[in-house]
Protein backbone atom coordinates (compact mmCIF):
# COMPACT_ATOMS: atom_id res chain seq x y z
CA UNK A 1 0.00 0.00 0.00
CA UNK A 2 1.30 3.45 -1.09
CA UNK A 3 -0.39 6.81 -0.49
CA UNK A 4 -1.69 6.86 -4.21
CA UNK A 5 -3.76 3.47 -2.98
CA UNK A 6 -4.18 5.02 0.24
CA UNK A 7 -6.09 7.65 -0.87
CA UNK A 8 -7.99 5.66 -2.98
CA UNK A 9 -9.27 2.98 -0.94
CA UNK A 10 -8.89 4.07 2.64
CA UNK A 11 -11.40 1.51 3.76
CA UNK A 12 -8.72 -1.09 3.12
CA UNK A 13 -5.97 0.00 5.75
CA UNK A 14 -7.62 -1.40 8.75
CA UNK A 15 -7.65 -4.69 6.91
CA UNK A 16 -3.64 -3.98 5.89
CA UNK A 17 -2.84 -3.39 9.47
CA UNK A 18 -5.04 -6.52 10.92
CA UNK A 19 -2.97 -8.71 8.50
CA UNK A 20 0.34 -6.85 9.75
CA UNK A 21 1.08 -5.46 5.92
CA UNK A 22 2.38 -2.35 7.09
CA UNK A 23 4.92 -1.46 9.10
CA UNK A 24 3.44 0.36 12.38
CA UNK A 25 5.60 2.02 15.03
CA UNK A 26 3.65 2.45 18.09
CA UNK A 27 3.54 6.35 19.70
CA UNK A 28 1.79 6.01 22.46
CA UNK A 29 -1.21 7.89 23.40
CA UNK A 30 -2.66 10.27 21.12
CA UNK A 31 -5.34 11.74 23.59
CA UNK A 32 -7.66 8.66 24.08
CA UNK A 33 -7.08 6.82 21.16
CA UNK A 34 -3.47 4.83 20.22
CA UNK A 35 -1.34 6.63 18.06
CA UNK A 36 1.39 5.52 15.38
CA UNK A 37 3.38 5.96 12.58
CA UNK A 38 2.50 3.84 9.48
CA UNK A 39 5.38 3.41 7.09
CA UNK A 40 4.15 2.66 3.47
CA UNK A 41 5.47 0.65 0.68
CA UNK A 42 6.40 3.88 -1.01
CA UNK A 43 8.44 5.21 1.74
CA UNK A 44 6.32 7.57 2.93
CA UNK A 45 4.73 8.13 6.21
CA UNK A 46 1.10 8.51 8.21
CA UNK A 47 0.17 9.49 10.85
CA UNK A 48 -2.71 7.02 12.28
CA UNK A 49 -5.18 6.66 15.43
CA UNK A 50 -7.32 4.19 16.30
CA UNK A 51 -9.41 3.43 19.54
CA UNK A 52 -7.56 0.87 22.19
CA UNK A 53 -10.07 -1.84 22.52
CA UNK A 54 -13.40 -2.48 21.33
CA UNK A 55 -15.33 0.01 19.14
CA UNK A 56 -14.92 3.98 19.43
CA UNK A 57 -18.17 6.20 20.45
CA UNK A 58 -20.34 6.61 17.24
CA UNK A 59 -18.46 9.32 15.42
CA UNK A 60 -15.62 9.83 16.91
CA UNK A 61 -12.97 9.92 13.99
CA UNK A 62 -15.30 11.34 11.95
CA UNK A 63 -15.86 14.35 14.21
CA UNK A 64 -11.85 14.78 14.08
CA UNK A 65 -11.95 14.53 10.36
CA UNK A 66 -14.64 17.03 9.85
CA UNK A 67 -12.83 19.42 12.25
CA UNK A 68 -9.67 19.44 10.97
CA UNK A 69 -10.99 19.83 7.45
CA UNK A 70 -13.51 22.59 7.82
CA UNK A 71 -10.38 24.59 9.48
CA UNK A 72 -8.30 23.75 6.33
CA UNK A 73 -10.63 25.35 4.86
CA UNK A 74 -9.66 28.54 6.21
CA UNK A 75 -6.12 27.91 5.48
CA UNK A 76 -5.02 26.70 9.40
CA UNK A 77 -2.02 24.69 9.67
CA UNK A 78 -3.48 21.64 10.09
CA UNK A 79 -2.24 18.13 8.75
CA UNK A 80 -4.23 16.77 5.73
CA UNK A 81 -6.71 13.98 6.25
CA UNK A 82 -5.97 11.04 4.22
CA UNK A 83 -8.72 8.43 5.77
CA UNK A 84 -11.57 8.81 7.84
CA UNK A 85 -13.25 5.59 8.98
CA UNK A 86 -15.50 5.11 11.85
CA UNK A 87 -12.57 3.19 13.79
CA UNK A 88 -9.46 5.15 12.74
CA UNK A 89 -8.10 8.61 11.45
CA UNK A 90 -4.91 9.10 9.19
CA UNK A 91 -3.49 12.26 8.44
CA UNK A 92 -0.29 13.40 6.46
CA UNK A 93 2.85 12.74 8.63
CA UNK A 94 4.78 16.08 10.07
CA UNK A 95 8.14 15.87 11.08
CA UNK A 96 8.26 17.24 14.99
CA UNK A 97 10.23 19.91 15.39
CA UNK A 98 11.36 22.64 18.02
CA UNK A 99 9.17 25.55 19.39
CA UNK A 100 11.45 28.34 18.99
CA UNK A 101 10.41 32.41 19.00
CA UNK A 102 10.00 32.55 15.28
CA UNK A 103 7.76 29.85 14.53
CA UNK A 104 5.69 30.83 18.07
CA UNK A 105 5.09 34.42 16.41
CA UNK A 106 3.97 32.31 13.10
CA UNK A 107 1.75 30.39 15.12
CA UNK A 108 -0.12 33.06 16.67
CA UNK A 109 -0.62 34.92 13.07
CA UNK A 110 -1.69 32.22 11.80
CA UNK A 111 -4.08 31.39 14.57
CA UNK A 112 -5.37 34.98 14.19
CA UNK A 113 -6.02 34.48 10.48
CA UNK A 114 -7.96 31.28 11.24
CA UNK A 115 -9.95 33.55 14.12
CA UNK A 116 -10.87 35.92 11.36
CA UNK A 117 -12.79 33.52 8.95
CA UNK A 118 -15.24 33.46 11.37
CA UNK A 119 -17.97 30.58 11.52
CA UNK A 120 -21.87 30.57 10.90
CA UNK A 121 -23.04 30.27 14.50
CA UNK A 122 -21.51 29.05 17.98
CA UNK A 123 -21.71 25.08 17.49
CA UNK A 124 -20.54 23.33 14.25
CA UNK A 125 -23.05 21.16 11.74
CA UNK A 126 -21.61 18.02 13.09
CA UNK A 127 -21.78 15.93 16.44
CA UNK A 128 -18.77 16.82 18.32
CA UNK A 129 -16.15 15.11 21.11
CA UNK A 130 -13.73 16.65 23.30
CA UNK A 131 -11.37 13.71 24.37
CA UNK A 132 -13.77 10.75 25.20
CA UNK A 133 -16.58 13.41 25.88
CA UNK A 134 -19.54 14.19 23.61
CA UNK A 135 -19.94 18.22 22.52
CA UNK A 136 -23.12 20.01 21.79
CA UNK A 137 -22.40 21.30 18.35
CA UNK A 138 -25.71 22.41 18.00
CA UNK A 139 -25.62 25.54 16.30
CA UNK A 140 -26.85 28.77 18.02
CA UNK A 141 -27.25 32.29 16.23
CA UNK A 142 -27.62 33.61 20.01
CA UNK A 143 -25.11 35.52 22.31
CA UNK A 144 -22.29 34.01 23.35
CA UNK A 145 -22.61 34.06 27.11
CA UNK A 146 -25.94 31.87 27.36
CA UNK A 147 -24.21 29.66 24.54
CA UNK A 148 -21.19 29.15 26.55
CA UNK A 149 -22.94 28.47 30.06
CA UNK A 150 -25.73 25.74 28.62
CA UNK A 151 -23.08 24.16 25.50
CA UNK A 152 -19.78 24.42 27.10
CA UNK A 153 -19.56 24.77 31.22
CA UNK A 154 -22.92 23.06 32.23
CA UNK A 155 -22.74 19.48 30.80
CA UNK A 156 -19.62 19.03 31.91
CA UNK A 157 -20.53 20.72 35.10
CA UNK A 158 -23.48 17.91 35.77
CA UNK A 159 -20.80 15.10 34.90
CA UNK A 160 -18.23 16.22 37.60
CA UNK A 161 -20.73 17.00 40.30
CA UNK A 162 -22.21 13.46 39.36
CA UNK A 163 -18.70 11.60 40.26
CA UNK A 164 -17.87 13.37 42.83
CA UNK A 165 -14.97 14.96 41.30
CA UNK A 166 -16.28 18.41 42.45
CA UNK A 167 -17.66 19.41 45.92
CA UNK A 168 -21.20 21.16 46.15
CA UNK A 169 -19.13 24.30 46.96
CA UNK A 170 -17.45 24.48 44.01
CA UNK A 171 -20.62 23.14 42.14
CA UNK A 172 -22.35 26.53 43.88
CA UNK A 173 -19.27 28.53 42.49
CA UNK A 174 -19.81 27.71 38.77
CA UNK A 175 -23.61 27.71 38.98
CA UNK A 176 -23.47 31.41 40.39
CA UNK A 177 -20.65 32.07 37.14
CA UNK A 178 -23.89 30.42 34.93
CA UNK A 179 -26.03 33.21 35.88
CA UNK A 180 -23.83 36.14 35.01
CA UNK A 181 -22.94 35.28 31.47
CA UNK A 182 -25.79 36.90 29.57
CA UNK A 183 -23.77 39.79 30.01
CA UNK A 184 -20.45 38.17 28.27
CA UNK A 185 -19.48 37.96 24.43
CA UNK A 186 -19.37 41.38 23.57
CA UNK A 187 -20.94 42.09 20.02
CA UNK A 188 -18.17 39.72 19.06
CA UNK A 189 -19.52 37.35 15.83
CA UNK A 190 -18.18 33.64 16.43
CA UNK A 191 -14.81 32.55 15.65
CA UNK A 192 -13.30 29.67 13.47
CA UNK A 193 -11.90 28.23 16.76
CA UNK A 194 -9.92 24.73 17.31
CA UNK A 195 -11.75 23.95 20.72
CA UNK A 196 -9.19 22.02 22.33
CA UNK A 197 -6.11 23.72 22.29
CA UNK A 198 -4.22 23.28 25.28
CA UNK A 199 -0.75 23.60 24.49
CA UNK A 200 -0.05 19.80 23.89
CA UNK A 201 -2.51 20.19 20.58
CA UNK A 202 -0.13 22.16 18.87
CA UNK A 203 2.75 19.84 16.57
CA UNK A 204 5.79 22.14 16.78
CA UNK A 205 7.03 20.61 13.16
CA UNK A 206 10.64 20.68 11.58
CA UNK A 207 9.90 23.02 8.89
CA UNK A 208 8.94 26.02 11.86
CA UNK A 209 5.12 25.90 11.03
CA UNK A 210 3.19 25.36 14.05
CA UNK A 211 0.40 22.47 13.23
CA UNK A 212 -3.02 22.70 14.92
CA UNK A 213 -4.11 18.71 16.43
CA UNK A 214 -6.60 16.96 17.68
CA UNK A 215 -9.32 20.01 17.44
CA UNK A 216 -12.81 20.13 18.84
CA UNK A 217 -13.23 22.45 16.48
CA UNK A 218 -16.69 24.81 16.06
CA UNK A 219 -17.72 28.27 16.00
CA UNK A 220 -16.57 29.74 19.16
CA UNK A 221 -15.08 32.93 21.14
CA UNK A 222 -11.97 33.87 19.98
CA UNK A 223 -10.67 34.29 23.74
CA UNK A 224 -11.15 30.56 24.41
CA UNK A 225 -8.86 29.59 22.25
CA UNK A 226 -5.83 32.12 23.67
CA UNK A 227 -7.34 31.20 27.51
CA UNK A 228 -6.72 27.23 27.14
CA UNK A 229 -3.09 28.24 25.43
CA UNK A 230 -1.97 29.11 29.04
CA UNK A 231 -3.03 25.69 30.88
CA UNK A 232 -1.25 22.97 32.32
CA UNK A 233 1.88 24.87 32.45
CA UNK A 234 1.06 27.18 28.95
CA UNK A 235 2.64 26.76 25.25
CA UNK A 236 6.16 27.43 24.96
CA UNK A 237 6.84 31.27 24.11
CA UNK A 238 3.48 32.17 25.35
CA UNK A 239 4.04 35.67 24.99
CA UNK A 240 5.29 36.05 21.55
CA UNK A 241 2.33 33.89 20.08
CA UNK A 242 -0.43 36.25 21.95
CA UNK A 243 1.60 39.52 20.80
CA UNK A 244 2.25 38.55 16.92
CA UNK A 245 -1.88 37.83 17.69
CA UNK A 246 -2.87 40.80 19.22
CA UNK A 247 -0.80 42.90 16.16
CA UNK A 248 -2.75 41.00 13.80
CA UNK A 249 -5.99 40.91 15.10
CA UNK A 250 -6.71 43.36 17.83
CA UNK A 251 -8.33 41.44 21.49
CA UNK A 252 -10.83 43.55 23.17
CA UNK A 253 -10.12 45.29 26.04
CA UNK A 254 -10.34 43.42 29.16
CA UNK A 255 -9.30 40.02 27.93
CA UNK A 256 -6.82 39.15 30.20
CA UNK A 257 -9.61 39.17 33.14
CA UNK A 258 -11.36 36.93 31.10
CA UNK A 259 -9.20 34.53 30.75
CA UNK A 260 -10.41 32.19 33.82
CA UNK A 261 -13.97 32.19 32.30
CA UNK A 262 -12.13 30.75 29.27
CA UNK A 263 -10.74 28.14 30.16
CA UNK A 264 -13.51 26.80 32.88
CA UNK A 265 -15.06 24.57 29.80
CA UNK A 266 -11.92 22.60 29.21
CA UNK A 267 -10.83 22.81 33.38
CA UNK A 268 -14.50 21.08 33.67
CA UNK A 269 -13.82 18.72 31.07
CA UNK A 270 -10.82 17.53 32.79
CA UNK A 271 -12.31 17.04 36.08
CA UNK A 272 -15.49 14.86 33.94
CA UNK A 273 -13.10 12.61 32.52
CA UNK A 274 -10.13 12.36 34.98
CA UNK A 275 -11.86 13.20 38.23
CA UNK A 276 -10.85 15.54 41.56
CA UNK A 277 -6.98 15.51 40.67
CA UNK A 278 -8.59 18.81 39.03
CA UNK A 279 -10.72 20.51 41.32
CA UNK A 280 -8.10 22.74 42.45
CA UNK A 281 -7.72 24.58 38.87
CA UNK A 282 -11.45 24.64 38.23
CA UNK A 283 -12.36 26.34 42.42
CA UNK A 284 -8.99 28.92 41.07
CA UNK A 285 -10.47 29.65 37.99
CA UNK A 286 -13.80 29.95 39.21
CA UNK A 287 -12.93 32.38 41.82
CA UNK A 288 -10.66 34.69 39.89
CA UNK A 289 -13.95 35.02 37.31
CA UNK A 290 -16.25 35.83 40.13
CA UNK A 291 -13.77 38.86 41.37
CA UNK A 292 -14.40 40.00 37.71
CA UNK A 293 -17.74 40.09 37.69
Amino acid sequence: MDQAYLRAHPEHLPTFLTHQRIRETPMGSGGFATASRLTLDDGTSVFAKTWPSGEPPAGFFTAEAAGLTWLREAGAPVPEVIAALPTLIATEWIEPGDASREAAERFGRDLAALHRCGAGAFGAPWTGYIGPLALDNTPTTGPWGPWYGERRLLPYLKISADRGALSAAEVRLIERILHTLEAYGGSEAPSRTHGDLWPGNILWAADGQARLVDPAAHGGHRETDLAELALFGGAPHLSSIVGAYHEAYPLADGWQERVPLHQLHLLLVHTAAFGESYRGQVRAAAISTLRGL
